[in-house]
């Protein structure tokens, strides 16, 4: 099977972190260079790095969860209130001055 880098990073956690993330999304992920970080300064830096690993694939599911996971989650929109007109920031689900809830 021909397997692809999706993702490289210093960061062993932050690597495993998109392992876990591409793992719950049922795509088979393979990791690289978990443990040449030692290397460092004696090889390549590009060739020490951690990696995650996809089949060819699964390669632009797994860049688009990846830029979902990296990006955080996105601004919910405020609304107005149906009963009161009253503003409110996305994260509300409930109206604070009348106690209406989000339709």
């Amino acid at each position: 099977m021909n397997y692809v880098r999706v993702f490289a990073h210093s960061n062993a956690l932050l690597v495993s972190h998109v392992r876990n993330v591409l793992a719950a999304a049922g795509i088979p992920v393979e990791l690289r260079n978990m443990v040449l970080g030692g290397g460092a300064g004696e090889l390549p830096l590009g060739e020490c790095e951690p990696e995650v690993w996809v089949a060819s694939h699964n390669r632009e599911r797994a860049e688009a969860l990846i830029h979902e996971a990296m990006a955080g989650p996105g601004e919910t929109p405020g609304w107005h209130c149906p009963n009161c007109g009253e503003a409110l920031e996305g994260v509300f689900d409930t109206c604070w001055r009348c106690g209406t809830t989000k339709a």
